[in-house]
């Protein structure tokens, strides 16, 4: 175990803006979104351009164009995600360019492995409602979470059924404008991807549904992993069925989404202010005997958690202000926690 010292996560300084700065921040709310301008932009660059190319292409120049794709695929996955997680949550342009905020969703999402606004309506509008909790059609509580078995079982429902599973849940909680927004966006892709299959059906296959596939394995797997760790005794406790993750190069890359109990508390805190928050209310971690882990992220913790490797996820947790007696009683209460109920 660990004991915690110091947090060396991204946090905002306050520097000059250059002129391209200045000129992009006319458009959005809040210039520490600044980065999601220029992810934007070079995602509109190179992989928008490289998938449309590889329509009209044949040959070794199409296994060269799908060879950078997969490259530029892998490179840009993980911060994309995050940025449509954080753009989700605080409105990204001003209200008088509204429009922008329908530039990501659509324009982007379709090359990124994502269906149109299917993530913001489950996420924003089911995920955090529920808590993780009975009604969460992604919860992870009735699973035993450390069970390659089990996670099998939940990833597949979720790629067959989530789908109808989440506009069923908007049928009966009456919330109209998300189950719009799931239905339309779900079979707007769906439909485009039917088109295109019969026009090209290896790139079709290749630019929309195997990244489609992978980042719906890869976000319940992150899923997975962030809500692994449930309290039996009180599963609605944020500090309990949750983890936060914390020193790792996965925040700085993905705009420290290793927050994840900060994130649940404040769903709308911006994510330069979760290290602070978290150093601010480490006591409340400890008092819950929250699990955060040092040097690691969700992905790692998944694959631990896959082979029961408590010693190794052991030598990454953080024992605050001494709440773990000994390394077997951290183990112990990891395995409670894994436990499906």
């Amino acid at each position: 175990m660990r004991t915690f010292s110091t947090v060396n996560d991204p946090v905002y300084h306050a520097r000059p803006l250059n002129a391209t700065e200045q000129f992009f921040l006319r458009f959005i709310r809040d210039k520490r979104d600044l980065p999601f301008i220029f992810l934007c932009l070079k995602i509109a660059f190179t992989v928008i351009p490289v998938s449309v190319a590889l329509f009209f292409v044949e040959g070794a120049w199409w296994w060269a164009l799908a060879a950078l794709f997969i490259g530029l695929e892998a490179y840009f996955m993980g911060p994309f995600i995050l940025m449509l997680h954080n753009t989700g949550h605080n409105v990204f342009f001003k209200r008088e360019y509204t429009w922008g905020n329908r530039l990501i969703p659509w324009a982007l999402c379709p090359f990124m492995g994502q269906s149109p606004d299917t993530y913001f309506s489950h996420h924003i509008g089911m995920h955090h409602s529920e808590n993780n909790l009975a009604l969460d059609t992604s919860s992870t509580m009735p699973y035993q979470r450390d069970s390659i078995v089990d996670f099998l079982k939940y990833f597949f429902r979720f790629l067959i059924l989530g789908i109808i599973d989440l506009i069923r849940y908007f049928r009966v909680k009456n919330k109209r404008s998300f189950l719009r927004k799931a239905a339309v966006g779900e079979i707007t892709f769906i439909a485009v991807c039917l088109l295109l299959l019969w026009l090209d059906w290896q790139t079709t296959v290749l630019i929309f549904i195997v990244p489609l596939v992978i980042v719906r394995f890869l976000m319940m797997a992150g899923n997975w992993a962030q809500h692994a760790f449930v309290d039996p005794a009180t599963p609605e406790n944020n500090y309990r069925n949750s983890i936060t993750c914390i020193n790792n190069k996965y925040n700085k890359q993905c705009f420290n989404d290793g927050y994840h109990i900060g994130h649940h508390l404040k769903p709308h805190m911006h994510w330069t202010d979760m290290p602070g928050d978290f150093v601010k209310n480490i006591d409340k971690y400890a008092e819950n005997k929250a699990l955060v882990f040092e040097g690691v992220d969700y992905n790692q913790i998944w694959a631990m958690l896959m082979f029961k490797r408590y010693h190794s996820l052991a030598d990454h947790l953080v024992n605050i202000n001494g709440m773990y007696r000994s390394r077997e009683d951290a183990i112990a209460l990891m395995k409670v926690r894994t436990r499906k109920f």
